[in-house]
């Protein structure tokens, strides 16, 4: 017997800030007649997270800009095991929503109203590992350089290695991902290769990429306990100002980065090159750390 496929698909809680607190977005969908979160099926080979960003816009005509993962659910559909994948996600931008087949009207709605509407449990559930979320005053897009080829096989100084194909590959991938934060800076440790990978991301948002000596990992002499707590302070610092950023980093510090802020040490955040974390920092430090 041929095994089941799950449904994979993924959405969000779109919000935005009001006078009283905090609004969020609900569909009504005329084919079921339910109203839920927005979201839908991912697309062969579609990142879930972009699949998320996608189906907001789609179904609610609001651009909003992912923060932290939320509790996922999984229930049967036609069938079916499905699997929907959450994010908070804070509307930067809006247009003119026109009803549909699909949706033919979006409410926005203080949360625990929205939790009352709501026709399915695992919304409501997904509502409320949202309200219990603290404020996110700060998101990091954290990468690690892309493929660069063997350090062994490369005649110059290691700093001027630079991506190779595969390399390219994966840097115009982070790019999609990148893009999707809506950075307004794009920050990069010294070697080049770290400088190319956020390259595809800043031709994409017309950004310049700022090269910062913090973010690099250890030289001769240093200690890479000490670089990480660098870096970490670093990203402190960054997601302090209040605007979202990238930031493009190596391997050696990145995992003892993440254990300072986290305080989880010993957990493994090893990355992979042109890997990623999505960071969200909430006014007592790192709220939430979920790989890209």
């Amino acid at each position: 017997m041929a095994a089941v496929t799950e449904i994979r698909a993924a959405g969000g809680v779109a919000w935005r800030p009001t006078a009283g607190g905090v609004e969020v977005c609900l569909v009504h969908r005329p084919r079921y007649g339910d109203w839920s979160l927005p979201k839908g099926k991912l697309e062969p080979a579609e990142h879930p997270l972009v699949a998320a960003v996608r189906e907001v816009a789609e179904e609610t005509d609001v651009r909003a800009v992912p923060q932290v993962r939320l509790p996922g659910a999984r229930y049967r559909s036609e069938g079916r095991p499905k699997v929907v994948d959450y994010w908070s996600m804070r509307a930067v931008a809006t247009g003119g929503f026109q009803p549909g087949t699909e949706v033919d009207e979006v409410r926005w709605l203080a949360v625990d109203d929205a939790i009352r509407l709501v026709s399915y449990p695992h919304d409501a559930e997904v509502l409320a590992g949202f309200a219990a979320l603290p404020p996110v005053i700060g998101t990091v897009a954290l990468v690690r350089h892309a493929h660069a080829g063997m350090r062994a096989t490369w005649s110059g100084p290691d700093p001027a290695r630079p991506l190779d194909a595969e390399g390219w590959a994966q840097a115009q991938a982070l790019a999609e991902l990148v893009s999707l934060l809506r950075p307004a800076r794009l920050v990069s440790a010294s070697p080049r290769r770290c400088v190319q990978t956020l390259g595809p991301a800043a031709a994409r948002l017309d950004l310049p990429v700022e090269v910062c000596g913090d973010l690099d990992e250890p030289q001769p002499g240093q200690q890479r306990d000490e670089r990480a707590l660098v870096l970490a302070a670093r990203l402190l610092e960054l997601a302090g100002t209040g605007d979202r950023v990238a930031v493009c980093s190596q391997g050696k510090v990145i995992p003892g980065a993440l254990e300072q802020l986290t305080g989880r040490i010993g957990e493994d955040f090893t990355t992979p090159k042109g890997g990623g974390w999505l960071l969200a920092f909430a006014t007592d430090g790192l709220l939430a750390a979920e790989r890209l």
